[in-house]
């Protein structure tokens, strides 16, 4: 695994963070409006962005006193990548299986 898919993983093991991620999807958000839809506070919100912008799934901009949070362009891209690796050599063994039982 990649280190980058390692990074991705670890930061979206966390439920809050994933919570975040699933908030973002409607949007960008500042840190005040995503405490607001979470059980935590500003504070906490902050450092779950932090980790989350540090495995490259989040990134930020100021927009004058606010950071504004929104989801990177690309940033599942490299857990979609190794959940097809992982399928794609699952479904080769149970093929190989198969054509085994087969004969």
């Amino acid at each position: 695994m990649s280190n980058q898919a390692h990074d991705a993983l670890d930061a979206l093991g966390d439920p809050t963070r994933r919570q975040i991620v699933e908030v973002l999807r409607g949007g960008p958000r500042a840190v005040g409006a995503l405490a607001e839809a979470l059980p935590v506070g500003r504070p906490a919100v902050s450092k779950h962005l932090k980790v989350l912008e540090g495995a490259g799934l989040v990134e930020h901009r100021p927009i004058g006193t606010r950071n504004l949070y929104a989801l990177a362009p690309d940033g599942l891209d490299v857990v979609q990548r190794w959940l097809v690796a992982q399928w794609d050599t699952t479904l080769a063994a149970f093929a190989d299986h198969v054509e085994r039982t087969q004969q």
